[in-house]
């Protein structure tokens, strides 16, 4: 596990450039520093050391030094490939998987991408021809930055900021990405928040030659749906191929635990590894004080049922100290308040392993969100938009209770009968509608923004989708948007802010390929969702973990912002600073304050209106500062600071 980072050009690149692109991500690779230069190129990495960790350094190379490469991530069948690759007559000089990068690029080209199974983000300079290959993993596990400049020079990084320490950049905001920010609560792919400076989507490579750059995809799920016979015979082979992905997950030379926060997927994962191990199995747990929200006795029956050596935190509004931590960490505005306790859990577990499990996939491969169940019912319902009921009284049941709560999704679903099938699903997943946001912006925003839907990201996915239901192609929509877009960076930032490697068994490439032919039928039934998961771990798992409700995993975001964090909200989002950026109507950002304030559940659009501003106040209104690490200590152990400890 690594940051890498690098620039190619016509002429000899800087290295002291790469050595800085490389030391500003230091947080992704403490263990060491690796560079490679030569007359057009120079590689950079930071290295975390987990397989081979006495000599397993990057940049690697071939035998006679023609290809090198930067490699982060893991290859789950490292062995498998050194064992061809040495029977192929190639000389391995090491015990660990980024070497078989480049021989594997000698044997096959850019198809190597098809031999690996794992998360990676790699970045392969072929000397002899002046060609750079970069290329990211099939569901977006591993992050991957570029920028070409007009001299025809290309940079790359893991972190946004990374590319930053180069001056020849000019930081801009994109418009574009800001208006999907402020739909889907980060900026999805190929987008950042930097005019560019785009992200290499996953399942894609990149080729840069002489100057030109072209970006192709090499991998997209197939949900065809195949006819399962035998439903007993389907559990028995998820169970095994569940055991599978996470056997290949605990290869580790360093201390390895799970994340458990007493949900079914992270539960099946710890019951997995129970069975492979032979030492108890060190557990992560993070609650809140509020019970809708607190997962911690679901994750102690797990950790009592496995014997687990199980630690627990829990997160209060004074948590909110973090927030500089995180704009400095995530490079761009993002509004998933679960960031926090993400990072809090992370920074827990890193003082006890260096290699955690989780959950992530488990929603997207086997159909757990509730919007799953919402749209398969409301599918059998004709579109409804001319009702005046759907137009007044959904939004107003939808405001006047908390997210989550039956009255709110009633009113949700009231508003949704008005709308045809896909945009049901755009509508669910959005956190300001296209009227709301055209409402908070300037005229001069307005204008900018004019004919720029952000919903056709999520109706593109949906009508390239191969599914022939309409909740498949929603959960395939949601495997190629919501999943690399907001979940997997959140993972992926906040475990590498306190290098910490994450690994998701459910989100291997071959489990998932395998879950995306079960018919809907076996995700979504009648008010059971992951059926055949949860079928499948019923010789795992409790009945009260497999059937309890879903909570998922979130913060009190609107009483918070009501109670404790109040002033902070309206300092930040009324002061002259953000009143005087003219992208937002200041009276139109006063008046959702009041409504949240008064009861109306705001609280994520005014959690994304805070990030952002957080952001920009940080990048670009600070540029020179933006590049300095900032933290936030925790504060001894049992203090009523920053962490409780449970």
């Amino acid at each position: 596990m690594c940051g890498i980072a690098g620039t190619i050009g016509a002429g000899r690149p800087d290295p002291e450039l790469v050595r800085r692109m490389c030391d500003v991500i230091a947080h992704r690779g403490p263990d060491g520093f690796g560079l490679h230069t030569d007359e057009h190129a120079a590689l950079g990495m930071r290295r975390l050391a987990i397989i081979d960790v006495a000599g397993g350094q990057q940049p690697v190379r071939n035998e006679d030094g023609s290809v090198v490469a930067v490699f982060n991530g893991e290859i789950y069948n490292y062995r498998e490939l050194r064992a061809e690759l040495t029977g192929r007559g190639h000389r391995l000089t090491s015990d660990g998987d980024s070497e078989c990068l480049v021989h594997l690029y000698e044997e096959h080209g850019d198809d190597l991408v098809h031999r690996l199974r794992g998360m990676f983000a790699f970045a392969i300079w072929d000397v002899r021809r002046r060609r750079l290959l970069l290329g990211r993993d099939r569901v977006g596990k591993k992050p991957l930055y570029w920028r070409s400049s007009a001299d025809r020079t290309i940079s790359f990084a893991s972190e946004l900021k990374s590319l930053l320490c180069d001056p020849g950049l000019t930081r801009r905001l994109d418009l574009t990405a800001l208006h999907h920010y402020l739909t889907y609560q980060y900026v999805p792919a190929p987008w950042s928040m930097f005019e560019g400076v785009r992200k290499l989507p996953p399942g894609h490579l990149l080729v840069w030659q002489d100057g030109a750059v072209e970006v192709r995809r090499y991998w997209r799920l197939d949900c065809t749906p195949r006819e399962v016979r035998d439903e007993r015979e389907a559990a028995a082979e998820l169970r095994e191929r569940l055991l599978d992905a996470v056997r290949i997950r605990m290869v580790s030379e360093r201390p390895i635990g799970a994340f458990l926060s007493g949900g079914v997927d992270s539960s099946a994962v710890v019951a997995a590894m129970a069975q492979l191990s032979t030492a108890p199995v060190k557990t992560f747990s993070i609650g809140f004080t509020e019970d809708r929200y607190d997962e911690r006795p679901y994750a102690r029956v797990v950790a009592e049922r496995y014997a687990t050596e199980h630690h627990e935190l829990v997160a209060t509004p004074s948590s909110i100290g973090l927030l500089p931590t995180l704009t400095w960490q995530f490079d761009e505005p993002f509004a998933d308040s679960s960031a926090i306790p993400s990072l809090l859990v992370a920074r827990m577990s890193r003082e006890h392993v260096t290699v955690v499990l989780n959950g992530d996939g488990g929603d997207e491969a086997f159909g757990g969100y509730h919007r799953y169940s919402i749209l398969r019912l409301l599918g059998r319902v004709p579109t409804l938009g001319s009702a005046p009921l759907l137009r007044t009284v959904g939004p107003a049941l939808a405001r006047r209770g908390a997210r989550g709560t039956p009255v709110h999704r009633l009113g949700r679903v009231l508003e949704l009968l008005g709308e045809p099938t896909v945009d049901r699903y755009a509508r669910i997943v959005s956190i300001f509608g296209d009227d709301q946001k055209y409402d908070l912006y300037t005229d001069e925003l307005r204008a900018h923004l004019a004919g720029v839907d952000s919903h056709e990201l999520l109706r593109e996915a949906y009508r390239s989708s191969r599914a022939t239901d309409h909740v498949g192609r929603v959960i395939d929509a949601d495997i190629n948007t919501y999943l690399p877009g907001d979940l997997l960076p959140k993972v992926d930032i906040t475990t590498m802010a306190a290098s910490l490697e994450a690994r998701s068994p459910l989100l291997d490439h071959e489990l998932l390929e395998w879950a995306g032919h079960l018919p809907t039928r076996l995700k979504v039934r009648s008010g059971t969702r992951k059926y055949l998961l949860k079928r499948a771990l019923e010789p795992w798992l409790p009945a009260e973990i497999l059937h309890r409700p879903k909570k998922g995993f979130s913060v009190p975001l609107g009483r918070w912002l009501r109670g404790e964090l109040r002033d902070l909200v309206w300092d930040v989002l009324t002061d002259h600073t953000t009143r005087e950026r003219g992208l937002f109507r200041p009276e139109a950002v006063t008046a959702l304050l009041e409504r949240h304030m008064r009861g109306d559940d705001l609280g994520y659009r005014l959690w994304a209106l805070l990030q952002f501003e957080l952001w920009h106040r940080r990048f670009l209104d600070e540029p020179h500062q933006a590049l300095a690490p900032v933290d936030a200590p925790a504060p001894p152990s049992g203090s009523s600071g920053l962490l409780a400890r449970s």
